[in-house]
């Protein structure tokens, strides 16, 4: 089904001098817009009838020549307009509504058809002291709010430097956050539940632990954020379709809890270069009474537009092995050697290089690995530390140090490169860029080639360290438009994108949906740190997720990493099963068996779910949900008719209670269901485990115990 109705209203301002209400497509939601004293826009938001945001102001600050107020000036004078504001003294111009219901298909996601309902209001507003006109443009769906700023061209608002957006979210009350600290560099933390009262001594508390030296602000945090209310509502607040723009961060005012968005800077210390006409990213506002509704919403997606690459047909989900974890564990290492050689990288004779002999990325371990991935039916095959220069590559500032083309010597590229297209499987390229931005831009179409000349079709890249040109930030706008850059040419070499320490995402895959994967917080490579809480699964849905896929990395089985590298005595607090379970309710197109194949031997019979499990769906049903203690979903296979079920389970055990009525009425399932044993638990007995087959029908019921840091994963075959 599709359909389109288009309405506009365009009204006199003399007739909107009261508040506006925007209803969503169902009336679960009214958001009420309207000009305060001083001409300072506003809206407020309730649900079911509740208010769950307050009245909160909207606007921006801007850098002007003549421009001096700052945000305490605006507060205290509302009645001053300075030429640096775009946040008070305004009036209502023209109000214009508009309604869609449609349905599109994205190329891979958690369903084959999603549906875009809204109904939207665009405000222009009129700036009476400097005759300047800003839309701000609203959209209600059934599941939340999105609003966005927009600039038409006009004279006097042409060429602009933004110092900060304003945009507020009030909150009813002390809610408790699911947060993590506002950094402008990284979001691999681990997330903490507390009340928004609390966070301020948290904070204060892991800056003094120097747990991190770049968090902004002693009360700011990181979108995506989740909020559940004492009355059982939750919330998210995120951004979509972050375009040329700065990445948003929240303040939280915990005097009057209020967040009030707060940009990324770059070098300068400025948030944002701006050209009318243009247009910020979507505020969003996702909300309900049903914590499986937030993990549900599509908002982020729908907010950003339509798929730009005209043949998609290249890009498929993968499924990957790789040279990685022993890296990531120190059995191996990601250089040819450790002695720097006494020329600059790039001039170097690797062939008079002695080697230590710890480089993971040999042409025998890398054939390994092939025939591991050739036997067992994966995709691709990562390789890190293949090129020259990982020797001098980390903390040392550098403009150069990687060229993305040249291999060491032990790495024989055309041989492997046959060698794995004789297979049926292909190489995965790693471009590590060491923070080096401009090395890598400099050497990107070259880069791109290559892979094109050697059949690689994914790239996983880097951005480890700090920004060169130094003082950007990993998030900040210019950073930002060099992902974007990256992104749009690959895809005109037909080349998937999974960016690692780059910008969180914001739904930009179904633009660009060659953008496979991201990271953008904590992954798996932290449990061989020994510094993942035991929850921390339960909550990236609720959080990270909201804007796209992780390249989360699941799939170790060997849960005693002294057991892979006896120099690192770590314990992986998870299950086995709980690590199948997140090829479930972690949603990537792209997904790695992260464990040395050495480590599956034992197991191959609960490595038959990870052979087995598909990436791309046609429906997807949520069946439970709690932040930081469960999630279990079920997906229905993109053209077929065969289910899989996933449960991942937090701190405490748990029975897991399903109903199978999304299975076919009358059809014949066959069930085999991957569970804890009885003694499981993830930090005493993570490898208790059972299988077993039964009948089922959509009028069955399930029960499955999961334990401490467990879960389960399940194979539903029609018969």
């Amino acid at each position: 089904m599709r359909k389109t109705l288009l309405t506009l209203a365009v009204l006199a301002s003399t007739a909107l001098a009261n508040a506006l209400n925007l209803y969503s497509p169902d009336s679960t939601f009214v958001m009420e817009f309207k000009i305060l004293d001083g001409g300072i826009p506003a809206y407020n938001l309730n649900y079911k009838g509740k208010p769950v945001i307050l009245d909160s102001k909207l606007g921006l600050l801007l850098k002007a020549d003549q421009g001096t107020m700052s945000y305490d000036d605006l507060s205290r004078k509302n009645d001053v307009v300075d030429k640096s504001s775009l946040y008070n003294g305004f009036e209502v111009k023209s109000v214009a509504t508009a309604s869609q219901d449609t349905v599109w298909n994205p190329v891979w996601g958690e369903e084959s058809e999603i549906r875009d309902h809204y109904n939207e209001m665009a405000v222009t507003l009129h700036q009476k002291q400097n005759d300047r006109d800003m839309v701000i443009r609203f959209r209600l769906f059934n599941d939340g709010l999105g609003f966005r700023y927009e600039f038409p061209l006009q004279y006097n608002l042409n060429y602009f430097v933004i110092k900060e957006e304003l945009s507020e979210f009030a909150m009813t009350g002390d809610h408790w956050a699911y947060w993590i600290p506002g950094d402008y560099d990284t979001q691999e933390y681990d997330y903490t539940k507390s009340r928004l009262s609390e966070i301020r001594g948290l904070l204060e508390a892991a800056v003094t632990g120097n747990l991190s030296q770049t968090i902004f602000s002693p009360t700011g945090v990181q979108t995506s954020l989740l909020l559940k209310t004492d009355d059982g509502i939750y919330m998210n607040l995120h951004e979509a379709a972050l375009i040329d723009y700065s990445c948003m961060h929240l303040e939280l005012d915990d005097k009057n809890m209020v967040f009030r968005s707060w940009l990324t800077p770059d070098a300068m210390g400025d948030k944002g270069y701006m050209q009318s006409p243009c247009k910020s990213p979507w505020r969003t506002i996702i909300v309900s009474d049903d914590a499986r509704d937030i993990l549900a919403s599509r908002i982020t997606l729908n907010l950003n537009e339509p798929c730009k690459i005209e043949d998609t047909s290249w890009i498929k989900p993968v499924k990957y092995v790789g040279v990685w974890w022993e890296m990531i564990t120190g059995k191996c290492e990601w250089s040819y050697t450790y002695d720097l050689p006494s020329v600059k990288i790039g001039e170097t004779d690797y062939t008079k290089v002695k080697p230590h002999g710890k480089h993971g990325a040999t042409t025998e371990n890398v054939k390994k690995y092939i025939d591991f991935a050739a036997e067992h039916g994966f995709d691709e095959v990562l390789v890190e530390g293949w090129n020259v220069g990982w020797e001098d590559w980390f903390g040392h500032s550098k403009d150069f140090v990687f060229d993305f083309v040249t291999p060491y010597p032990d790495f024989d590229l055309p041989y492997l490169r046959d060698y794995a297209k004789e297979k049926g499987v292909k190489i995965m390229m790693h471009h590590e860029t060491s923070a080096s931005v401009r090395n890598y831009e400099r050497h990107l179409e070259q880069a791109l080639q290559f892979m094109n000349d050697n059949n690689y079709d994914a790239a996983k890249l880097g951005y480890v360290g700090n920004i060169i040109p130094r003082g950007e930030k990993h998030y900040s706008q210019w950073m930002v438009n060099h992902y974007q850059y990256v992104l749009e040419q690959a895809a005109k070499h037909k080349v998937m994108i999974n960016a690692h320490e780059a910008v969180r995402p914001t739904g930009i895959c179904r633009t660009w949906p060659n953008l496979i994967g991201n990271e953008a917080a904590r992954g798996t490579e932290y449990y061989a740190f020994g510094s993942i809480k035991t929850g921390h699964t339960t909550i990236l849905p609720f959080t990270r997720l909201i804007g796209g896929p992780m390249d989360f990395t699941p799939g170790l089985f060997q849960m005693d990493i002294a057991k892979v590298n006896p120099n690192r005595p770590v314990k992986v607090n998870s299950t086995i099963c709980n690590q199948l379970s997140l090829y479930m309710t972690l949603y990537s197109p792209l997904q790695m068996a992260a464990d040395v194949p050495e480590s599956y031997e034992p197991y191959m019979d609960a490595f038959q779910f990870i052979k087995d499990v598909h990436l791309d769906w046609d429906k997807s049903v949520y069946l439970e949900a709690e932040p930081f203690e469960y999630v279990t979903v079920a997906r229905k296979v993109k053209n077929g008719e065969d289910w899989f079920v996933g449960s991942t389970n937090g701190e405490k055990k748990r029975t897991s209670k399903i109903k199978l009525d999304f299975l076919t009425p009358g059809a014949k399932y066959e069930a085999t269901i991957y569970k804890d044993g009885k003694k499981a638990d993830c930090y005493d007995n993570p490898t208790d485990y059972v299988i077993e087959k039964k009948k089922v029908t959509s009028k069955t019921t399930l029960k499955i115990d999961e334990a401490r840091g467990g879960g389960y994963a399940i194979t539903i075959r029609k018969l």
